[in-house]
């Protein structure tokens, strides 16, 4: 007897053939759902987001801000204070910068991108020259971890600010505004003159209208008849403006220099480390001058790169490593380019580079080799483990 017939003669065959053929009928079963987790994290989630220019929206005589809208109807969601990376061509050299997201979570629409103009700016000047509107752009993810934790960062938030690290504050302040949330925010701003304020109107009407919101100017150069807050964000400045530093939370967001003078400052308050809280932005304007940099070695000092295959490159000490090879036609995948993300890991074969103290090595990064080239400047000819493209 064929198998197939001797186990229909099993106990209970029969009426398992009868509720299989049921399910075949009528249960739809998972299979057709197969795939729908990875769309699902496809949207939410994509290697790369299609963007077009909607609107240019003049903030000051430096700054811009572009509003990018989805070709393909939708935006990944991100949380206040998150960043996108920007990818551009310019003259030939395949390029990204890393911008924090100025709108509020709570618009799905579209995502601002408040940028200000750098000295010697080769991506800034790009964006807020040339870019127009109808402009394709393509970007990362949202992605950043300078966002607000409800259970570490407690309801009492100290946002310190200067020039282009307003972005991702604003971000913040606009959720908190939009959605009525119980957070507390004493925003201090420190800038050069009023006319280099960002948001300057927005800030002030959103904290007119919501007093869980303080808002506080500090220039450092003020003009003549000036009546309010002068200096730097010193610590009887940051005291004057928030009051007793209690167990408040700290967030810093601004040019390089801002981060060890600010932190200092907030240390003689009495503030402890792990209430400070930094968002990276970009690389030191003068690496010579960060703690280890070897002395008498001249930025302009140029090494030999050697990728694999033999192909070989020019690298100046005082530039990233990143921008010496995009500029020569080598791509490495990149977000954040302030060496966290770890995107552009790269092996060094050989030679020795800088990395400054903000580099988030990882322990096996450090124990195999392994370097981020974003902010890693060459200190010698180098070997690295990149094939040419």
């Amino acid at each position: 007897m064929a198998y197939k017939d001797a186990i229909k003669d099993i106990e209970g065959f029969a009426e398992i053939e009868h509720e299989v053929e049921i399910l075949r009928k009528h249960g739809q079963g998972l299979p057709y759902r197969r795939g729908e987790v990875q769309r699902l994290i496809d949207a939410l989630h994509p290697a790369r987001v299609r963007l077009e220019v909607s609107a240019i929206l003049p903030e000051t005589a430096s700054a811009k801000t572009l509003r990018v809208v989805s070709p393909d109807g939708h935006l990944p969601p991100f949380q206040a204070g998150q960043y996108v990376n920007l990818f551009v061509e310019i003259d030939g050299v395949r390029t990204s910068r890393p911008y924090s997201i100025s709108s509020s979570p709570t618009q799905v629409g579209y995502y601002d991108l408040t940028i200000r103009r750098a000295d010697d700016g080769f991506v800034s000047n790009y964006l807020l020259d040339e870019v127009q509107v109808g402009d394709a752009i393509e970007s990362t993810s949202p992605a950043g971890t300078f966002t607000y934790n409800p259970l570490f960062h407690g309801r009492d938030l100290v946002f310190l600010a200067g020039g282009s690290g307003i972005t991702p504050f604003m971000s913040m302040v606009r959720e908190v505004a939009d959605r009525g949330l119980k957070r507390n925010i004493q925003l201090v701003y420190g800038s050069r003159t009023p006319d280099d304020v960002i948001f300057h109107q927005d800030l002030a009407q959103i904290a007119a209208l919501h007093p869980n919101i303080t808002f506080a100017v500090v220039l450092s150069d003020p003009p003549a008849g000036h009546g309010g807050r002068t200096g730097f964000l010193t610590a009887d400045c940051i005291r004057d403006c928030i009051g007793e530093v209690g167990s408040k939370m700290f967030y810093l967001c601004g040019p390089e220099p801002m981060y060890p003078f600010c932190t200092t400052e907030l240390t003689g308050l009495g503030v402890v480390g792990r209430r400070i809280r930094k968002e990276v932005f970009g690389p030191p304007k003068d690496v010579t001058s960060q703690p280890g940099w070897p002395e008498g070695l001249p930025a302009d000092t140029a090494f030999t790169v050697t990728l694999e295959g033999g192909r070989r490159l020019t690298a100046r000490a005082g530039e990233p490593l990143m921008n010496s090879l995009e500029s020569q036609g080598i791509v490495l995948p990149a977000q954040c380019r302030t060496g966290e993300c770890s995107l552009c890991r790269t092996r060094l074969v050989s030679g020795r580079v800088y990395q400054p103290p903000s580099v988030r090595l990882r322990r096996s990064d450090r124990r195999f080799g392994y370097i981020h080239p974003c902010l890693a400047y060459p200190l010698s000819d180098l070997e690295l483990g990149v094939r040419a493209q």
